[in-house]
């Protein structure tokens, strides 16, 4: 193999490694998501998103709701802190395999599935949060976080068509 092409195959690896860190990072540590009432944005795009604490206003959620709320998504960010620093580790590892002299796709295509299974750990973690969270409030309550983000779909889809 040519040195150009190594140095692509590098460059292409190091890219992957950092978006799939990235991924973990925003699951386990919650970045990316911090806003009024500084909840973690859904990832499995559930009821609460990024802008929980905008939605609770829209809905006029009582202080009792708005505190219960809080509660379950802090203890989710809690339960899911541990992931970060394992995630850090197979990043490193990723990294490793893809600058080392020989390219070892089974031990790869391990730490992908590695770091796959962390994602999905914790979406599922928080879609469960998601789902408590929601039975807090009222159907009154859900149907009109429904509409706003129906609305908000159509926004975006507009977006890209246009």
């Amino acid at each position: 193999m040519k040195a150009f092409q190594i140095q692509n195959l590098l460059r292409v690896g190091t890219v992957a490694a950092a978006l799939a860190l990235g991924g973990v990072a925003a699951h386990a540590g919650g970045h990316g998501g911090h806003h009024k009432g500084g909840h973690a944005a859904m990832a499995d795009g559930g009821m609460f998103g990024a802008r929980m604490g905008h939605m609770l206003e829209i809905v006029n959620a009582t202080d009792a709701q708005r505190s219960q709320i809080q509660a379950i998504f802090k203890a989710a960010r809690q339960d899911l802190s541990g992931q970060r620093e394992a995630g850090k580790k197979l990043h490193q590892q990723l990294a490793t395999l893809y600058t080392a002299t020989n390219i070892d796709a089974a031990a790869i295509e391990s730490v992908r599935a590695q770091m796959s299974a962390q994602r999905e750990a914790a979406a599922k973690r928080m879609s469960q949060a998601s789902i408590e969270a929601a039975r807090v409030l009222t159907p009154e309550q859900r149907a009109r976080i429904g509409e706003v983000m129906k609305k908000r779909m159509a926004r975006h889809a507009d977006r890209r068509a246009g």
